[in-house]
């Protein structure tokens, strides 16, 4: 399974202090969503990997010093919470 951005879904912009910015469509026009460092790391993690998770997870381990499992855990929510706000996607 690989995870993606939601059609109309873009980055619009990330600050000096790794906040990302994301744009997403909707009925009422643009709304933006905002991400603290650690999600921004998850975002261009994933989007590096193409959307695998868990090769977004071990890269993530290794630059955090964690283990793997605890990373994937932590991508996990992180990516549960983003396709609950209709901002990400899986694919088969």
């Amino acid at each position: 399974m690989r995870i993606r951005p939601m059609p109309g879904v873009r980055v619009a912009s990330v600050d000096g202090d790794g906040r990302l910015v994301l744009m997403a469509a909707s009925t009422a026009g643009p709304e933006s969503y905002r991400c603290g460092p650690v999600g921004t790391a998850m975002w261009i993690a994933l989007r590096q990997h193409d959307g695998d998770t868990a090769a977004a997870a071990d890269l993530l381990a290794r630059l955090w010093d964690t283990v793997p499992e605890n990373a994937r855990a932590d991508l996990d929510l992180w990516v549960e919470e983003m396709r609950d706000a209709g901002l990400l996607h899986a694919v088969a």
